[in-house]
């Protein structure tokens, strides 16, 4: 039980630290992933894979949005 206070401890004091990120798409991937990778036995390595695949969709996201506002409008 000390060892789960001291490490929610630590990760919230390294929180402060982190300053603005982006991190569109990672955090609900990594929710997705940690209880999927839960249920096999593997949150950590779920959380961390569900980060990834969230952050490459919101990329892509970002991507289609880019093209459709740089094409010029015809008149």
């Amino acid at each position: 039980m000390r060892k789960m206070i001291a490490g929610a401890v630590l990760a919230a004091g390294l929180a402060g630290f982190a300053g603005a990120a982006e991190a569109k798409g990672c955090i609900k991937g990594a929710v997705v992933g940690g209880i999927a990778g839960h249920a096999v036995g593997h949150t950590f390595a779920g959380a961390a894979a569900g980060c990834a695949l969230g952050r490459h969709q919101a990329n892509k996201r970002q991507r289609v949005r880019d093209e459709t506002v740089q094409q010029p409008v015809a008149r």
